[in-house]
């Protein structure tokens, strides 16, 4: 990175919150999956709007490709740049700019932590749904990059459908607005469009978000089995029977051993095979007549044991077990590479059965936890990277495990996203034509790329990058 753009950013954010020096630079070169590492040449941290808007603009002038980054909790690789790219960090725009009660939505800055979201509306009775298990750490902003989900977004949607409006800075620093905070779009939908881009085509700096009122029952259900293939024939019966829980999450016998090894321990039953968590919400007696069904149902196939929670704080001690599971498995391996897939539920037992049998033969240790109740699977493979032979095994199972799931039906991602991680994989599931359309589409905000460059898209299939003389 040249000295002089270096110190043009120091003129704008100030000298502290440019991070240029190699020791200063190693936070940035990994988020959540440890499979990839890059040095980026230049970290810089705006601490308003209108800094990023001047960062934005000076990269556009200077020809400099650049990273919007939150808080690097992303599992695919997208946040990371290369030397010759500047990662733009938004983690100092932490506002929530306003709250409005009545029509339900709050506007924040794209730092803005998701629990904190949630927990400053929570006096108004409401909720911002989208709850990825990284919800304590990871940003809005973020979320809307990878168009995030969680465990609720059986029930309640993924990220894309709960932001109405945005503040977008697109790669040549101008400014403008997609959307309307009253959420109904005017002319193409412009904020689905750039929800789950990957910051391809520019940066968020203010998004306005819908919010949820608190629903007045709540039931989560602990059901254990003995074997995977009943499980996952459960979570299909659920849904067959027409109920529509609010969250139904799936953990095998090696993640609940994880997590009752650890201090997140959740009463999980160590025996199991599997563990279903089931949870329902609505008015009061629906809850109890859906729970009543679902209980019946997971009985007939084959739970040894149903438990319910009976207090708030037995509630949140099952979802802990749950969402501090990746945290928990830290005990097994020092590395883990969280996979991301999504297979038509019917399919959940083969696929799994599948898994298991990769796992084996490449002599590797994979646990799954996952969004059960819309076949969003999780495979979580427990690794050491300093370890070459192994993380080369690691490599080829993951490659393995999403082909099995393209080939049951699937798709490469539920919620984490392509990245750099699962770039080659988009062939797979797309043809020339529809990769040459996502590369025009793409152009069109960013014609340069220098937009996040080299992740989602592999360039080299898109014969519209090719005739632009884009190596």
């Amino acid at each position: 990175m040249l000295p002089t753009t270096i110190a043009s950013l120091q003129s704008i954010v100030g000298p502290r919150w440019v991070r240029h020096r190699r020791a200063e630079l190693a936070t940035y070169t990994m988020d959540g999956l440890p499979t990839r590492e890059t040095v980026p040449g230049v970290v810089v941290l705006p601490g308003s709007r209108d800094e990023v808007v001047a960062v934005v603009r000076l990269l556009a002038k200077e020809q400099v490709p650049f990273v919007a980054r939150g808080a690097g909790t992303g599992l695919s690789g997208g946040a990371l740049a290369e030397s010759d790219a500047v990662i733009i960090a938004l983690t100092r725009l932490t506002r929530i700019l306003s709250v409005d009660p009545v029509a339900r939505r709050a506007v924040v800055e794209p730092g803005v932590i998701n629990a904190r979201l949630s927990e400053a509306v929570l006096p108004f009775g409401l909720a911002y749904r989208p709850d990825p298990s990284s919800q304590t750490a990871c940003t809005v902003g973020g979320n809307v990059a990878e168009n995030a989900g969680g465990p609720h977004c059986l029930k309640y949607g993924v990220t894309t459908n709960h932001v109405v409006a945005l503040e977008v800075v697109l790669p040549d620093g101008s400014v403008t607005r997609l959307g309307s905070a009253s959420g109904e779009p005017w002319g193409p939908d412009l904020v689905g469009l750039f929800v789950g881009s990957e910051g391809m085509f520019g940066i968020a700096t203010e998004i306005t978000v819908r919010l949820e009122p608190i629903p007045a029952s709540v039931e989560t259900l602990l059901a254990d089995f003995m074997s995977v293939r009943a499980a996952g024939e459960a979570v299909s019966a659920i849904i067959a029977s027409g109920i529509v829980p609010a969250a139904l999450e799936m953990m095998d016998q090696a993640c609940v051993a994880a997590v009752e090894a650890s201090i997140y321990a959740a009463g999980y039953p160590v025996d199991a095979a599997a563990v279903l968590l089931v949870e329902l919400d609505g008015a009061g007696d629906a809850v109890t007549g859906e729970a009543e069904a679902v209980e019946a149902i997971l009985r007939r196939h084959g739970a040894r044991g149903i438990s319910r929670a009976a207090t708030p704080a037995e509630r949140a001690r099952l979802w802990q077990g749950r969402k501090k599971a990746f945290g928990a498995m830290g005990r097994i391996a020092p590395d883990l590479a969280v996979q991301d897939a999504v297979v038509p539920r019917s399919a959940l037992p083969a696929v799994l059965d599948r898994i298991a049998e990769i796992g084996v033969r490449h002599r590797l240790t994979v646990s799954n936890v996952f969004h059960a109740g819309d076949g969003n699977l999780h495979p979580n493979i427990s690794f050491d990277r300093r370890d070459a032979e192994l993380s080369e095994r690691v490599h080829d199972a993951s490659r393995e495990i999403m082909e099995a799931c393209v080939q049951a039906g699937g798709s490469i991602t539920g919620e984490h996203g392509v990245g750099s991680d699962k770039r080659d994989y988009m062939p797979l599931i797309f043809d020339a034509a529809s990769l040459d359309a996502m590369c025009a589409v793409r152009r069109a905000f960013d014609p340069d790329g220098r937009s996040n460059p080299d992740k989602v898209i592999p360039v080299h299939a898109c014969r519209e990058w090719r005739a632009a003389g884009v190596p």
